[in-house]
Protein backbone atom coordinates (compact mmCIF):
# COMPACT_ATOMS: atom_id res chain seq x y z
CA UNK A 1 0.00 0.00 0.00
CA UNK A 2 1.24 3.44 -1.14
CA UNK A 3 1.93 6.53 1.78
CA UNK A 4 -0.94 7.98 0.51
CA UNK A 5 -3.20 5.71 1.66
CA UNK A 6 -1.92 5.47 5.29
CA UNK A 7 -1.72 9.17 5.10
CA UNK A 8 -5.69 9.55 4.14
CA UNK A 9 -6.73 6.93 6.68
CA UNK A 10 -5.14 8.58 9.39
CA UNK A 11 -6.81 11.91 8.35
CA UNK A 12 -10.34 10.44 7.81
CA UNK A 13 -9.13 8.83 11.84
CA UNK A 14 -8.65 11.90 13.25
CA UNK A 15 -11.94 13.68 11.41
CA UNK A 16 -14.14 11.29 12.81
CA UNK A 17 -12.97 11.24 15.79
CA UNK A 18 -13.05 15.00 16.21
CA UNK A 19 -16.94 14.20 14.82
CA UNK A 20 -17.60 11.76 17.17
CA UNK A 21 -16.71 14.40 20.14
CA UNK A 22 -19.45 16.20 19.30
CA UNK A 23 -22.19 13.30 20.33
CA UNK A 24 -20.95 13.74 23.72
CA UNK A 25 -23.75 14.09 25.91
CA UNK A 26 -22.97 17.20 27.88
CA UNK A 27 -23.35 15.09 31.44
CA UNK A 28 -20.45 13.54 30.63
CA UNK A 29 -18.26 16.63 29.94
CA UNK A 30 -19.62 18.38 32.36
CA UNK A 31 -18.42 15.85 34.96
CA UNK A 32 -15.06 17.77 36.93
CA UNK A 33 -13.02 14.66 36.22
CA UNK A 34 -13.04 15.28 32.51
CA UNK A 35 -11.16 18.74 32.89
CA UNK A 36 -8.79 17.50 35.35
CA UNK A 37 -8.00 14.37 32.86
CA UNK A 38 -7.59 16.69 29.67
CA UNK A 39 -4.77 18.53 31.44
CA UNK A 40 -3.11 15.49 33.08
CA UNK A 41 -2.92 14.45 29.33
CA UNK A 42 -1.80 17.55 27.59
CA UNK A 43 0.89 17.84 30.05
CA UNK A 44 1.82 13.94 29.93
CA UNK A 45 2.26 14.55 25.92
CA UNK A 46 4.33 17.62 25.91
CA UNK A 47 6.75 16.15 28.58
CA UNK A 48 7.08 12.80 26.59
CA UNK A 49 7.68 15.00 23.60
CA UNK A 50 10.26 17.10 25.54
CA UNK A 51 12.09 13.88 26.55
CA UNK A 52 11.95 12.16 23.46
CA UNK A 53 13.22 15.53 21.57
CA UNK A 54 16.14 16.20 24.17
CA UNK A 55 17.06 12.28 24.75
CA UNK A 56 17.02 10.64 21.02
CA UNK A 57 18.64 10.95 17.36
CA UNK A 58 17.08 8.89 15.01
CA UNK A 59 16.61 5.67 17.55
CA UNK A 60 20.06 6.31 19.04
CA UNK A 61 19.74 7.11 22.68
CA UNK A 62 22.20 10.24 23.44
CA UNK A 63 23.08 12.37 26.12
CA UNK A 64 24.43 15.19 24.78
CA UNK A 65 24.52 19.45 25.15
CA UNK A 66 20.60 19.22 25.31
CA UNK A 67 20.48 17.33 28.56
CA UNK A 68 22.14 19.99 30.52
CA UNK A 69 19.94 22.89 28.76
CA UNK A 70 16.96 21.08 29.89
CA UNK A 71 18.03 20.74 33.50
CA UNK A 72 18.95 24.15 33.80
CA UNK A 73 15.41 25.87 31.63
CA UNK A 74 13.74 23.18 34.35
CA UNK A 75 15.71 24.72 37.28
CA UNK A 76 14.46 28.26 35.75
CA UNK A 77 10.78 26.64 35.73
CA UNK A 78 11.62 25.28 39.02
CA UNK A 79 12.29 28.74 40.54
CA UNK A 80 8.96 30.69 38.62
CA UNK A 81 11.33 32.56 36.18
CA UNK A 82 9.54 33.88 33.09
CA UNK A 83 9.02 31.67 29.96
CA UNK A 84 11.45 33.80 27.68
CA UNK A 85 14.47 33.55 30.79
CA UNK A 86 13.78 29.95 30.70
CA UNK A 87 14.29 29.64 27.02
CA UNK A 88 17.46 31.96 26.77
CA UNK A 89 18.72 30.05 29.71
CA UNK A 90 18.50 26.70 28.30
CA UNK A 91 19.31 27.87 25.09
CA UNK A 92 22.72 29.57 26.43
CA UNK A 93 23.35 26.54 28.35
CA UNK A 94 23.18 24.33 25.43
CA UNK A 95 25.17 26.81 23.31
CA UNK A 96 27.85 27.04 26.41
CA UNK A 97 28.01 22.65 26.18
CA UNK A 98 28.42 22.57 22.22
CA UNK A 99 31.37 25.20 22.72
CA UNK A 100 32.93 23.15 25.65
CA UNK A 101 32.87 20.41 23.42
CA UNK A 102 29.91 18.28 24.85
CA UNK A 103 27.84 17.77 21.95
CA UNK A 104 26.94 14.10 19.88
Amino acid sequence: MSMWFWVLTAAAIAYVTKLVGYLVPDAVLDHPLVPRLAGLVTAGLLASLVVMNTLASGTALVLDARVGALIVAGVALWLRAPFLAVVILGALTAALLRWAGWAA
